[in-house]
């Protein structure tokens, strides 16, 4: 048997229940993973809302990171051999594949060997932060040495992923948060200014930081009533890309300020990159680079033990987090 978070109906943290479900066996192309630590993600709490744009279907799993030890493989299966450390990359269908169990099969395409420097706690707060910021930033924007990226939400995990992928690539990470009380984190994770959303005038600080000229790429999971502000703050030529939706307030766009900056708004999934096999090699290849080079960290804001998932919800509800909410579980018998 397996003890899977599982949700009867819609709802807040305490809809979510720890249920014993037969331990699955994998079919051709999947693999069986024993779990030792799971990445929470907001897509995670806006499932269980009904909020995600894929309905649950009830009762529901959830989950979309988990590290483990390999316990079976399914016919097909070569590259990898059983207790064999492993991650998955996000981007498959979550109500086939949820990840939050103890046991849990994934599709062969998304399981990742993790590199061996990460602890499992570590791997599970790897793969959809970087992956989704080297998508927004290196693959869709093509980011340069010198460009100034704006950065939303910035001491989420994707946001902090985002800081480094940025110095990474030789850009200068532009913080946003909502007030100065993280400043000091965001500075010492990379970035190389900070703007508090709520005590500052966000574009003149960004045309100021940028010489009059405005950002050249903005990375954004917000939306609604501050996707004008950052347009506004936008460069000629700038690329905007969306990646989440925090904000469900209808945005209102100045089309005449689009048209005349000649701006690129483009929405962005990771689900996007894990369709596409050479863009997916690519996107790990980055990554696995960059964490062997020690310029990708991964940062956990707190681990909770498995008794206490439901509380790892609530404790990301809150929106005081900075870095990654990790879940660690004990080694399955």
């Amino acid at each position: 048997m397996s003890r899977n978070v599982r949700f009867h109906e819609i709802g807040g943290p305490e809809v979510l229940k720890l249920e014993d479900v037969p331990e699955p066996a994998p079919a051709a192309g999947e693999v069986l993973i024993h779990a030792r630590a799971w990445g929470l993600n907001r897509a995670d709490s806006l499932f269980r809302q009904g909020q995600y744009g894929v309905a649950p279907v009830l009762p529901s799993g959830l989950g979309f990171e988990v590290a483990g030890l390999v316990a079976a493989v399914g016919d097909g299966v070569s590259e990898f051999h059983v207790g064999q450390a492993v991650s998955v990359v996000p981007g498959f269908d979550l109500l086939a594949y949820p990840m939050h169990g103890e046991a849990v099969l994934a599709p062969a395409h998304a399981v990742v060997a993790h590199p061996d420097q990460l602890s499992f706690e570590q791997a599970a707060a790897t793969w959809m932060q970087y992956i989704t910021a080297y998508g927004g930033l290196v693959d869709i924007a093509n980011t340069q040495p010198g460009d100034t990226v704006v950065i939303s939400a910035a001491s989420s995990s994707v946001g902090l992923a985002a800081v480094q992928i940025a110095g990474r690539v030789g850009a200068k990470a532009v913080a946003l948060t909502r007030t100065s009380a993280k400043r000091r984190q965001l500075l010492d994770a990379g970035a190389g200014a900070v703007i508090a959303t709520t005590e500052e005038d966000v574009v003149a600080r960004i045309r100021e930081l940028t010489d009059e000229r405005g950002a050249r790429v903005i990375f954004d999971p917000v939306g609604g009533a501050t996707l004008a502000t950052l347009i506004e703050a936008a460069a000629p030529g700038a690329t905007l890309v969306v990646y989440g939706v925090l904000d469900f307030t209808p945005a209102t766009v100045n089309v005449m300020e689009l048209l005349l900056k000649r701006l690129t708004i483009r929405g962005f999934g990771v689900a996007e990159l894990a369709a596409d096999s050479r863009r997916l090699t690519a996107a790990v290849d980055f990554v696995r680079t960059g964490v062997a080079a020690g310029d990708l960290i991964p940062v956990i804001d707190k681990v909770f033990p498995l008794e206490d998932f439901a509380e790892a919800h609530r404790h990301l509800e809150r929106n005081d987090q900075v870095g990654k909410i990790v879940v660690a579980l004990s080694p399955k018998e």
